[in-house]
């Protein structure tokens, strides 16, 4: 039997769903380009609308930012009890905010970077395309196994 006969079928989310979800999680990756290559950081996000806002400090991803605002976002989650997976995928262009914007001091109260301090750049991702996929999972992929157990038994 070949692998995508046994696969989960993903099904595309609407951009609705996708919203609903982002609202769901707090924690996702951005993907920017530093010196021509591709590098990804977890952040902490809210949403505004139909954009997300994050805090952050001066440093990597406000200098890939500045140099190329184009960006991409993706949260997902597993839930192993109801055996169900999803992933949602934002691209877009990232806007930094000054320090004394309004904005800032409107979202941080719901913003708590996970480092709290030096984090006086809020950004926010206008998006041009929302994508999304959920599927159930098999029933393999559900079972408690830790990672090391996994790796260990592919290579028995």
């Amino acid at each position: 039997m070949r692998d995508n006969e046994i696969a989960p079928k993903a099904a595309i989310l609407t951009s609705a769903q996708c919203w609903t979800l982002l609202s769901q999680t707090h924690v996702g990756r951005l993907a920017v380009n530093v010196d021509g290559r591709p590098d990804v950081f977890p952040v902490n996000y809210e949403l505004d609308g139909e954009s997300l806002l994050f805090r952050t400090g001066d440093g990597t991803k406000i200098g890939a930012i500045n140099d190329d605002g184009r960006v991409a976002f993706e949260v997902d989650s597993v839930n192993q009890k109801e055996g169900t997976a999803w992933s949602v995928v934002v691209k877009g262009d990232a806007e930094i905010t000054s320090s004394n914007s309004h904005l800032l001091n409107a979202a941080e109260r719901g913003l708590f970077p996970w480092q709290g301090v030096g984090k006086a750049h809020l950004v926010r991702i206008v998006p041009e395309t929302v994508t999304g996929r959920s599927f159930t999972l098999d029933a393999s992929v559900t079972q408690h196994v830790s990672f090391d157990e996994a790796m260990r038994a592919g290579l028995e």
